[in-house]
């Protein structure tokens, strides 16, 4: 794809060429959409190419204005994109187009949302497609891992947490020894997702009573004789650290 037409405003961003010539106040809403609007930098990088590519597809059209857009160019370009991309990417620019134009008409840079009435493709998927491991292939592999040290140890819990909670592997490596705990006699994980806290029972999906329980504790248990002499409060150090 060609590179989209920018112009420079005077802070040194890059904006592309419809937003920069709808003033400043568009400018400034158009970088707030990313900075403080959306946290996740991944999000982040995603909506920016589906913006930025949406706007250059704009420019093309020979619309010059971004109170120009209307539902039938979102429409037409969400048609040819699906010719062109999978429907879960699609729906991703609709999505971004939908977030970025509510942003644009609450700070008053243009009068309506012209996709809001747009409509993308059907998606529904009812097994995910990331293979998962099966009781007994878990269990060589934890079985396997060398354990004969501190790093060790921590590396099959670890592993442990997230091939028998499915977790992501930013909200295992979060964690904090307070976040394993027990509770009516089971042990639970409390994990740290995008929505909020989320606690798993340890004894869930594949494994069989307490597995993870198996793997964490001689983790835990090596790690309490330092925090004993280096901590000074409740706080220092992840359990995976």
């Amino acid at each position: 794809m060609n590179q989209l037409t920018t112009i420079e405003v005077s802070s040194g961003t890059m904006l592309p060429a419809l937003i920069a010539e709808a003033g400043e106040r568009a400018a400034w809403r158009f970088v707030e959409f990313f900075t403080v609007n959306i946290r996740n930098p991944n999000t982040r990088a995603a909506y920016g190419r589906a913006a930025a590519a949406f706007l250059y597809w704009c420019e093309r059209q020979g619309i010059s204005s971004l109170a120009d857009v209307q539902p039938m160019h979102v429409a037409a370009y969400i048609e040819q994109l699906q010719g062109q991309r999978s429907a879960p990417t699609v729906k991703q620019h609709l999505a971004c187009i939908r977030m970025l134009f509510d942003w644009l008409v609450t700070g008053q840079v243009v009068p309506t949302n012209p996709a809001h009435s747009v409509r993308g493709p059907r998606h529904s998927v009812s097994r995910g497609s990331t293979p998962v491991l099966a009781s007994e292939e878990a269990s060589m592999l934890l079985g396997g891992m060398d354990v004969s040290s501190v790093v060790g140890l921590r590396d099959r819990a670890l592993i442990a947490v997230m091939t028998y909670t499915f977790a992501r592997v930013s909200a295992v490596v979060s964690l904090r020894v307070e976040d394993y705990y027990s509770q009516k006699k089971r042990w639970w994980v409390r994990l740290r997702a995008f929505t909020g806290s989320v606690n798993v029972e340890a004894r869930r999906c594949i494994a069989r009573a307490s597995r993870v329980a198996r793997y964490l504790n001689p983790t835990l248990m090596v790690q309490a004789v330092s925090l004993v002499i280096l901590a000074r409060n409740r706080h220092v150090g992840d359990s995976f650290r």
